[in-house]
């Protein structure tokens, strides 16, 4: 009997010296704030303790179009929008709590509608009434949701790659499917061995499923992926977002939505299939889709030029409209 508890003591001291060698720490916040937080960002307190890391370009009295990005993501994935669309519009797109240098919510809140509650506190902050409301993969399911909740704030819908609406039967019912990241914080146990165990190639294997060009995951992308995903708080929001079961709006709520509507998808987007584009296209009565041919989940980095002009175009056909 000695020896068995002398054996299972020395397994438990293995386990617990592999736990320090293989963790991966959260990373200095200091440190992530002087490294992506530099001009043109701002820290906006938006209310409940939550300050927003976000950016705010272009001229003042221009048409706004506020960006979300998607999960695990952060307000970085919009830098070759921004810098289009920026010359003519006032661009600003913001880290969504749990994200980035924003950070965990302060009440561990990570329903849906808690984020539309964010979106409608920023613009109310920065003095915005009225704007366009763009979003890729989750964050599109965010702008679908506040276009529901609060229509008479919004000109118009940018959707990339959304989530939100019904996912095809034959795809899972998170989501973002397809993805090893997002598989690992589904799975219950380990999810919480991830919180504290995080191998960059994990990040760069995640990225690189997500993605039909890969030239566009390179070393600087996995590493802010990999530094502000450990931004203290984030991993343990991650496994709480992902904990969160999805409640996709209704046929009706998405079919309500009259806003002028621009879809753009990837057609080998492997985490939200074509068809649910297809779908939203289909249900929405103002819209208009575009297809990417060649072209993964994130259109904005894999074919940034076409996607930023092609949004030039409908928002300029909006303008007398509007």
């Amino acid at each position: 009997m000695k020896w068995l508890v002398r054996i299972l003591a020395v397994l438990a001291a293995l386990l617990v010296i592999l736990f320090f060698i293989f963790r991966t720490p959260d990373t200095d916040a200091a440190e992530m704030r002087a490294k992506y937080g530099g001009e043109p960002s701002q820290f906006v307190a938006i209310g409940d303790g939550v300050t927003v890391h976000l950016r705010d370009e272009g001229p003042r009295d221009a048409p706004v179009i506020m960006l979300l990005h998607g999960s695990n993501s952060d307000l970085h994935t919009w830098d070759e929008w921004a810098a289009d669309l920026s010359e003519t519009y006032r661009v600003v797109r913001f880290d969504q709590v749990g994200h980035g240098l924003t950070g965990p919510d302060t009440s561990a809140d990570y329903i849906r509608a808690n984020y539309v509650a964010d979106i409608r506190e920023v613009a109310d902050a920065l003095g915005i009434e009225k704007f366009v409301l763009g979003g890729n993969s989750m964050g599109g399911k965010h702008a679908l949701t506040f276009a529901v909740t609060y229509p008479d704030r919004l000109t118009g819908l940018v959707l990339v790659d959304a989530s939100g609406g019904p996912m095809p039967r034959e795809e899972k019912d998170d989501d973002d499917s397809g993805n090893i990241g997002f598989t690992i914080a589904m799975t219950p146990g380990i999810n919480k061995i991830a919180e504290q165990i995080t191998p960059r190639s994990l990040i760069a294997q995640s990225l690189d499923q997500s993605v039909s060009i890969k030239s566009v995951v390179d070393d600087a992308m996995i590493d802010r992926y990999w530094e502000l995903l450990r931004y203290p708080g984030n991993r343990a929001a991650t496994m709480a977002r992902f904990g969160v079961e999805y409640e996709p709006l209704t046929e009706a709520e998405i079919a309500g939505v009259t806003v002028p509507t621009l879809i753009q998808w990837g057609d080998e987007d492997r985490l939200i299939p074509l068809s649910a584009g297809e779908w939203l296209d289909a249900t929405m009565p103002s819209s208009r889709l575009i297809v990417y041919q060649g072209i993964g989940h994130l259109p904005q980095k894999e074919h940034p030029d076409q996607t930023a002009a092609d949004v030039r175009e409908w928002l300029a056909a909006m303008e007398p409209a509007a």
